[in-house]
């Protein structure tokens, strides 16, 4: 019988807990699939045994391969989901990415389409200084800066669209620059769910490109936030964190 692995998790963290797997384990030869529910197992009208159920048949089906999150009858790439929901069964959304599965009778396999490089000699993930900002009109450069203050090993931006931040407000992307300058890699992802980070594509968006910032395109945030963490904990900083953003690991970006 094939070996696989089952892991049963929380769901507020699971979907950073999945990409951050996909990308540790990649030379991992065996699947592994992470899940959860939305009410308990003694809980009258639980989904947990059905989701368990699930993980356990996407496991040990010969079919997958990396790591995986099965939810609300869906088998889910584990680098490509978010959270949508606190309370409904399908809690989870793959928005840029199809299903890997659907349960039914039978099961719906959608063909394989996962790759990315993979990843040599990984080093065990250790805890970086790693900030989220989410960009809304009316911030100030001064409050950006102040955020910014002392200097994290790295930025993420969430800016609006595909990756437009409020072009007009003074001095805010000469921020971005002197952070970059100073060494921190500044990333930028998409506050939509469903969206590609095209930075230049507008106006709002050029200041951020020129600055040196680099876009996420179609990672979820999860994605994004523990890729940077995988990139530190390997030992990458700067323009060779920068560069990594942009090439496919463990399947995280549409190809």
């Amino acid at each position: 019988p094939q070996t696989a692995f089952v892991i049963l998790h929380g769901t507020d963290t699971m979907a950073y807990t999945s990409a951050a797997l996909s990308y540790a384990l990649t030379d991992l030869s065996v699947p592994v699939v992470v899940t959860g529910s939305q009410l308990p197992l003694g809980e009258l009208g639980t989904d947990a045994a059905a989701n368990v159920t699930g993980a356990l048949k996407a496991a040990t089906s010969g079919r997958l391969s990396g790591v995986a999150l099965f939810f609300g009858h869906r088998l889910l790439a584990g680098n490509r989901v978010t959270k949508s929901s606190s309370w409904a069964f399908t809690g989870f959304e793959s928005p840029n990415a199809a299903p890997l599965a659907t349960t039914g009778a039978p099961w719906q396999w959608a063909p394989s389409t996962r790759g990315g490089a993979g990843w040599k000699n990984v080093a065990p993930y250790a805890r970086h200084d790693v900030v989220v900002v989410d960009l809304v009109p009316g911030i100030t450069a001064a409050r950006l800066e102040a955020l910014l203050t002392p200097l994290p090993e790295a930025v993420i931006l969430r800016a609006f669209g595909v990756g437009n931040v409020p072009s007009q407000e003074p001095g805010l992307t000469d921020v971005v620059e002197r952070v970059i300058d100073a060494g921190t890699p500044v990333i930028v992802t998409s506050q939509c769910h469903e969206s590609e980070v095209l930075l230049g594509h507008y106006e709002a968006g050029d200041a951020l490109a020129r600055s040196g910032a680099v876009g996420s395109r179609d990672m979820t945030l999860e994605a994004a936030y523990a890729k940077v963490q995988f990139l530190l904990s390997q030992g990458l900083t700067g323009d060779d964190l920068a560069g990594w953003m942009g090439r496919s690991i463990a399947g995280e970006l549409s190809q």
